[in-house]
């Protein structure tokens, strides 16, 4: 678990500098024009992709003791999956959409919600008893 923890905050460090770097770079050569979907969509991308790494390890650092911290690790990792799904979203090339792919898309992110709604409500009533 050790090992898995620091090599996913080096995976999440690395990342971060990238996205430093990736910022500094745009600001230089274009001036970081906000107004520009391309540079949102690639800034964006970049700190989804930071975000989710730093999710999955503060998931995988939750000890599971009792029913209430595995149902918290299961709402940690429902909340990664649709982070990741919605960065697909994000960094989507809205010129090429592919129909099938924005459904099966949104279909996941339907999905996902519902399932961290049932997670809720069944951690309500778990602290509720």
């Amino acid at each position: 678990m050790l090992i898995l923890t620091v090599s996913i905050s080096v995976v999440a460090c690395v990342g971060l500098f990238h996205v430093v770097v990736a910022v500094i770079r745009m600001l230089m050569q274009t001036g970081l024009n906000p107004t520009s979907p391309d540079v949102l969509q690639a800034l964006f991308g970049m700190f989804f992709t930071v975000l989710i790494a730093l999710e999955f390890k503060h998931s995988i650092l939750v000890m599971p003791d009792a029913q209430a911290h595995s149902l918290t690790r299961m709402r940690s990792v429902l909340l990664i999956g649709m982070m990741a799904t919605v960065r697909k979203f994000i960094v989507l090339d809205l010129n090429g959409i592919n129909v099938p792919e924005m459904v099966a898309l949104s279909g996941a992110v339907l999905a996902l919600g519902i399932v961290y709604w049932l997670v809720r409500l069944k951690i309500g009533q778990s602290s509720a008893s």
